[in-house]
C-alpha cells in the first residue's frame, strides 16, 4: 500500500456537491492499493497510521499519536498513487491493484482504523474534490512495500 497521511486541522471529500466525509484535527489519508498487498501490508498500515507520532506535545515537538490527540481520520481511495510517469507526458494507471481488490483493502483498512478512532470515507471510485487544511505542514509518505 500507498499512504499520504497528511496532519489536518480540518478535511473533507465532497462528490457531486454534497461533503460525504470531514473531520477536523486528524489525519487525511489517500490510500492506494498494490496488487501483491497482503494481510500483513494492511496491518503494518493500520499499526503505524495509529502510532506515528506526529502531533505536538505540551513543548511542540512532534510527540503524540492520533489517538493520543483524540483526531479523526478522513479515508479517500487514491489509485493515482501508482501511476507510472517514465514514458512520455500522459501517467500510465497500471500500477495499482485492480478495483475489486484495490475496494476490498481500503475497505478494510478504514474498518480496522475505526477501531481506533472515528473515521470519514469518500467514496470508492468516485470523482471527489478534497479540502484540507494541512496542519504544519505535515505530510509523510507511508509505502507497505518499502518500510
Amino acid at each position: 500500500m500507498k499512504i499520504i497521511i497528511q496532519r489536518v486541522s480540518q478535511a473533507s471529500v465532497t462528490i457531486d456537491g454534497k461533503i460525504a466525509g470531514a473531520i477536523d484535527k486528524g489525519l487525511l489519508l489517500l490510500v492506494g492499493v498494490d496488487p501483491a498487498d497482503t494481510a500483513a501490508d494492511l496491518a503494518y498500515a493500520v499499526r503505524k497510521i495509529v502510532q506515528l507520532r506526529i502531533f505536538a506535545d505540551q513543548a511542540g515537538k512532534m510527540n503524540l499519536s492520533l489517538q493520543d490527540v483524540g483526531g479523526a481520520i478522513l479515508s479517500v481511495s487514491q489509485f493515482t498513487l501508482f501511476a507510472d510517469t517514465k514514458k512520455g507526458n500522459r501517467p500510465a494507471f497500471n500500477g495499482g491493484a485492480r478495483p475489486e481488490l484495490a475496494r476490498r483493502y481500503y475497505e478494510d483498512l478504514n474498518q480496522a482504523l475505526s477501531h481506533y478512532c472515528p473515521v470519514a470515507t469518500g467514496v470508492f471510485g468516485a470523482d471527489m474534490q478534497v479540502s484540507l487544511v494541512n496542519d504544519g505542514p505535515v505530510t509523510i509518505v507511508l509505502d507497505t512495500k518499502n518500510p
